[in-house]
């Protein structure tokens, strides 16, 4: 996503900046943040939909769980979920992020540790949740476009004859594209914002908010520019949709029959 944003030494395609980074830099390259990622998702996505189940089922005591509550509890537990983690996102995009940089730019972080570390010791530890909102706003809809749509449409599905993995699968594949999409502009916002340094000259940070961020670089560099990197970050998100919630499903049947045991 940040490969085609101004400054980046040039500006390429998703399979083009994948073999140059393996050639110049190596396969293990494409695996930087990779620790990031894990604890992110530790607390990310674990809380997301833990908070999400959680929300649910104490407002289904008290009223019918229809299609706009289902959308109230994810967004919730969504922008919940991302503030919780907001020091492992910066992480992870500092770390996978740092070899589309000039070689005179980039940061050489040596781990997750290390980086954190220098974070907090170079920035301060408030530049952990610098670019929070829009994490915290993308979190939400990815609530409310991931989580919610997903039960929403495994009861549809299940009214259309899918049952069992067919309707997990065409469930959870469904939701990781609506998701994908709406949420992609966001997802620009809080890489441009969570990685950027400040101006030379005036010292002053070129982003600021979530909707000047996108304003500013539909403006400079047009609106498409917001979808930069749109197909790898729709395989990620659909096929991490897709593992996510069939193991979250078996795991929760395992659950299930080992309490009935």
């Amino acid at each position: 996503n940040l490969a085609g944003a101004p400054g980046v030494a040039a500006r390429v395609g998703f399979f083009s900046f994948t073999a140059a980074t393996v050639r110049e830099n190596g396969l293990r390259t494409l695996y930087n943040g990779l620790g990031a990622g894990i604890w992110r998702q530790v607390f990310y996505a674990s809380s997301r939909y833990g908070l999400f189940q959680v929300f649910r089922d104490a407002l289904a005591c008290s009223r019918e769980v229809d299609f706009a509550s289902r959308l109230l509890c994810a967004t919730a537990a969504g922008g919940c979920a991302a503030y919780i983690s907001c020091p492992c996102e910066v992480s992870l995009v500092r770390m996978s992020n740092d070899a589309s940089l000039p070689a005179a730019e980039r940061r050489n972080y040596r781990g997750v540790v290390d980086c954190a570390m220098r974070i907090a010791r170079e920035e301060g530890v408030p530049a952990f949740w610098r670019g929070s909102t829009p994490f915290v706003a993308r979190a939400c809809l990815v609530g409310a476009t991931q989580v919610a749509t997903y039960d929403q449409f495994k009861s549809m599905y299940n009214g259309l004859g899918l049952r069992g993995n067919s309707n997990f699968v065409c469930s959870s594949l469904t939701a990781g594209l609506m998701y994908s999409v709406i949420t992609m502009p966001f997802e620009s916002a809080k890489n441009r914002m969570a990685s950027q340094k400040p101006d030379p000259v005036s010292g002053e940070l070129p982003y600021r908010t979530t909707l000047q961020t996108m304003q500013t670089v539909s403006t400079n560099e047009g609106a498409f520019a917001l979808y930069n990197g749109f197909v790898p970050y729709c395989t990620r998100c659909g096929s991490a949709t897709v593992l996510m919630f069939f193991m979250v499903e078996k795991l929760q049947e395992l659950y299930k029959a080992r309490q009935q045991m």
